[in-house]
C-alpha cells in the first residue's frame, strides 16, 4: 500500500500534464470557447443583410483568432464579413481570406 500511493501520485500528475495546453494546442475550455465564437460569428454573418449567402463563407476559430474563407460577390461584402466577426465577444483578431467571385 505504501508503494501504491507514490505511483498513483505520479500517474495523476502525468495525466494532468497531458491535458494542459501547449503553445500549439488548446485546452478543452479553449476549444469550447473557440467553437462558441465560431457559431456566433456564423450567426452574425448570416444575419447581416449586406453579405449575401453566408453558406459560402467558412469560419474557423483558433484561440480567439477568426479566419474567414470562401467567396463573396464584392469588396463591400468582404468588409461587412470582417465587421460582423469583430462584433462578436471573444474575437481577438479576424483574418479575412475571402475571395471576390470573378464576374462571368
Amino acid at each position: 500500500m505504501k508503494n501504491t500511493l507514490p505511483l498513483l501520485s505520479i500517474a495523476f500528475a502525468l495525466f494532468l500534464s497531458a491535458c494542459a495546453p501547449t503553445q500549439t494546442s488548446r485546452s478543452t475550455g479553449q476549444t469550447i470557447d473557440d467553437a462558441t465564437i465560431t457559431a456566433k460569428v456564423k450567426t452574425e454573418i448570416a444575419q447581416d443583410q449586406g453579405i449575401g449567402k453566408a453558406s459560402a463563407i467558412n469560419v474557423d476559430t483558433y484561440r480567439g483568432v477568426v479566419s474567414l474563407a470562401g467567396f463573396v460577390d464584392n469588396d463591400q461584402q468582404k468588409r461587412n464579413a470582417t465587421q460582423a466577426a469583430m462584433q462578436v465577444s471573444g474575437v481577438e483578431k479576424v483574418v479575412n481570406n475571402l475571395q471576390i467571385k470573378p464576374k462571368p
